[in-house]
């Protein structure tokens, strides 16, 4: 479920702090967790139902945004959708059916969009097999979008990765470039020099769940996460 990302951006003046030259923002800022995967290359299991450390992927990424302060969540479903509704405690987060999965995460991520609450000022897009990603991550990245920034990446020794916040003024167009399974990589791409990137190296870690190998190398080590 990689959205590779490009390293031209500019940088939070710290690792807990960003600013910009928009005016500061509050306001609703939920999260948007893309689960809709199937699980190719890891024997073809849904990625929101593969285990790590005891429980889903899905019910960890929840976990995760909610102790990082995201007011809501919406959770989108592809591969096994009903089976995720009934193994999985999805909580009280929003749960969105999309039938398109397969054409990629665009689809994924433009039913997500259409899905949040009204009044919401921002979004945080997770992605389900990211469990290096920790509720001090998602902390930094709500506090980047309240002192301005309209778009925001966690960032790994200054390369961009994930989670990625997305201000309310984008959503239209990243909704609008979310084709095969690029997701926002099109607004990105378009607001390059707009990015405010968050360092994260020092308290979460990029890497996704992939393949078998890269699940038996996260069950093997602690989590930096369990919220």
């Amino acid at each position: 479920m990689t959205d590779p990302g490009s390293p031209d951006v500019k940088a939070a003046p710290d690792s807990t702090t960003a600013t910009t030259a928009t005016t500061a923002t509050t306001g609703s800022i939920p999260a948007l967790v893309l689960a809709a995967g199937g699980g190719r290359r890891l024997g073809g299991r849904p990625k929101a139902l593969v285990e790590h450390l005891g429980r889903p992927l899905i019910e960890h990424a929840l976990a995760v945004v909610r102790a990082g302060g995201c007011t809501g969540t919406v959770a989108v479903l592809g591969a096994a959708a009903e089976q995720v509704r009934a193994t999985a405690d999805l909580g009280d987060c929003r749960v969105v059916d999309n039938p398109a999965w397969e054409s990629g995460m665009g689809s994924s991520l433009r039913a997500g969009l259409a899905a949040l609450p009204p009044g919401a000022h921002a979004v945080l897009v997770m992605l389900v097999d990211t469990p290096g990603v920790t509720p001090a991550a998602v902390r930094r990245l709500l506090a980047a979008h309240r002192a301005g920034a309209e778009l925001a990446a966690a960032a790994y020794g200054g390369r961009r990765g994930h989670p990625v916040l997305i201000g309310a003024r984008h959503f239209a167009e990243a909704a609008a470039g979310a084709r095969g399974d690029a997701g926002a990589r099109a607004l990105l791409a378009a607001h390059a020099t707009e990015i405010v990137l968050v360092e994260c190296g020092d308290i979460a870690v990029p890497d996704d769940l992939d393949t078998p190998e890269d699940l038996a190398r996260w069950n093997a080590t602690a989590s930096l996460n369990s919220p």
